[in-house]
């Protein structure tokens, strides 16, 4: 009776974990989803910001060239310093912590805002500039570093459910974002400075409450070295005393893994042991921005990730039919990073079944309302169904909307019906994609790697994510050129490959141990244990499900 008492105990979400859980996401994850869509409605304004200012210091305008290269420039900043951002992940959170690099990271979050927010005022675009690079590193940071820091504090059963809490604050951050910059809100000449400005109160926020909660026990005990400090954070978050089971399965990892010492990005793409991890870290990361996520928000006029990764967007000569213009003047222009290729075509598709031109700016907010019911669905279903069930169901969801969506494209000039097709094509791959491709693969990275390889496989998995973001962005304006509607048809290929791979090699890891899951990839990877090189772990007595 007390051994289950003590079960329900550890898998309760208590109120110190659900704070931290909140306190993180909210002041990380929602950030980096808040500045994937700040910048969008409020381009036309920003722009003119741009040429004013140029005016005002030489006397003349600039020509649509210099100032199309400029806007360009600012909107990729955001990708690159996502990349940056992926490559400080490893040295931040093993100097820091985890809890230490998110209060560290507001850094990139709060002076930003401040010299956005102050921009017009000092007349300067190229406050704006640095601004997205900085912004862009606090995303990059974020999206690594809140999926590894929640893993860490979440007992096994619920770690699922609360590794997706993280995209649902991106999917709150972009929605969030869309609703302010709705035209007669903060998407105007006034309003500008203060939409990109907001992006500091949940950094603000995260470090005046942050600090009152734990550590990474993990981290704590496998790296610090500090079993008191370690059984303080897990007796706070768990909200009882007897935490000796816990404490020895940290430890036995720390033991399994004290042989391979720290693990580098080189060192881990040198190690067997590790081999099947690592490749389906990279095969998932690049099949989720890959698949047409970046597709799917971004109207010619809007330009999405592929205005962050090739400069192309709203008035930078990327040709397309459709509300270009239109939503320019809505004021939705180039969108970045997660900004989904579907709707590169939502806007003509919305005009077609008859959504008035001014109202395509709500249609709009109403699917990323879509987005965030959905990503709220997969906190619950997570740990009910899997993260290889999600996977596959979401992978192919994506799948067959990218087909179905190419036929609607091809045929919706001819059949008159068609165009509600499409509407329900994108409203359905959006539901796809946010059951699985895009919350589970982060969740996935902290489960399959152990504590001195994750934040080396974080860093390989952003920089995974942010080059195949800007490598969509810089290619698909030319798929969509060269192959027009059929465009759907290269993300469906690389959906149904994604899907294959997830199907034949991604084991189930629901309520299992890191050691458990790691075991199971030991056998793939046809090595007598986690580490070959401890040899006199071989005694070691198998791990046992804590139920």
């Amino acid at each position: 009776m007390e051994q289950q008492d003590q079960s329900t105990k550890e898998g309760r979400l208590t109120l110190v974990l659900a704070l931290a859980t909140l306190i993180a996401a909210f002041g990380s994850s929602f950030q980096y989803g808040y500045n994937v869509s700040a910048v969008n409605s409020p381009a036309i304004y920003m722009k003119q910001f741009y040429n004013e200012t140029y005016q005002e210091r030489t006397g003349e305008f600039m020509e649509d060239f210099p100032l199309t290269l400029l806007w360009s420039v600012t909107v990729s900043m955001f990708p690159f310093g996502g990349f940056v951002g992926s490559l400080l992940v490893g040295p931040l959170v093993n100097k820091f912590g985890r809890k230490g690099a998110l209060l560290f990271n507001n850094i990139f979050s709060i002076v930003p805002a401040i010299l956005m927010g102050c921009s017009k005022v000092a007349k300067s675009f190229e406050l704006i500039i640095i601004s997205r690079l900085l912004v862009g590193i606090c995303a990059g940071l974020s999206s690594n570093v809140v999926p590894m820091y929640l893993g860490e504090l979440a007992p096994k059963n619920l770690r699922g459910a609360l590794g997706v809490v993280p995209q649902l604050f991106i999917t709150v951050g972009i929605l969030a974002a869309q609703i302010f910059g709705l035209r007669n809100l903060l998407a105007n000449e006034d309003g500008w400075p203060i939409l990109m400005g907001l992006t500091g109160v949940p950094a603000a926020l995260q470090l005046v409450l942050l600090p009152f909660f734990p550590e990474s026990p993990r981290y704590l005990l496998i790296q610090k070295k500090d079993e008191a400090a370690a059984k303080k954070a897990l007796k706070t978050l768990r909200g009882w005393d007897s935490v000796d089971a816990e404490v020895a399965e940290i430890r036995q990892e720390d033991e399994a893994e004290k042989a391979a010492g720290f693990i580098s990005v080189l060192k881990l793409f040198r190690m067997r042991s590790l081999r099947w991890q690592l490749l389906s870290v990279i095969i998932i990361m690049g099949g989720q921005q890959l698949s047409g996520v970046n597709a799917v928000w971004a109207g010619p006029g809007r330009g999405s990730g592929a205005a962050e990764g090739s400069g192309a967007g709203e008035g930078s000569g990327v040709q397309g039919v459709g509300p270009g213009a239109e939503a320019a003047s809505s004021g939705q222009s180039p969108s970045p990073a997660l900004a989904l290729q579907i709707y590169y075509y939502a806007d003509q598709i919305y005009l077609k079944a008859g959504v008035q031109e001014e109202q395509v700016q709500y249609v709009t907010v109403g699917t990323g309302a879509v987005n965030v019911v959905m990503t709220f669905c997969a906190v619950f279903v997570v740990e009910l169904l899997g993260r290889r069930l999600l996977l596959l169901l979401g992978f192919s969801i994506c799948l067959t909307a990218c087909c179905v969506l190419t036929v609607a494209l091809a045929l919706q000039d001819t059949v008159s019906w068609m165009p509600y097709i499409s509407i329900v094509c994108v409203v359905i791959y959006v539901v796809g994609h946010a059951l699985g491709p895009s919350p589970i693969p982060a969740l996935l990275i902290t489960e399959i790697f152990l504590q001195s390889s994750r934040p080396s496989a974080f860093m390989v998995g952003g920089s995974v994510h942010w080059l195949s973001n800007f490598t969509v962005g810089l290619v698909f304006p030319f798929i969509q050129e060269g192959l027009g509607a059929y465009s759907f048809i290269v993300f469906a290929v690389i959906c149904l490959l994604t899907t294959i791979y997830i199907f034949l090699i991604v084991p189930e890891t629901k309520a299992k141990t890191f050691m458990e899951i790691n075991q199971i990839f030991t056998k793939m990877n046809k090595v007598s244990e986690v580490y070959p090189e401890k040899e006199e772990m071989k005694e070691l007595p198998p791990v046992t499900s804590e139920q």
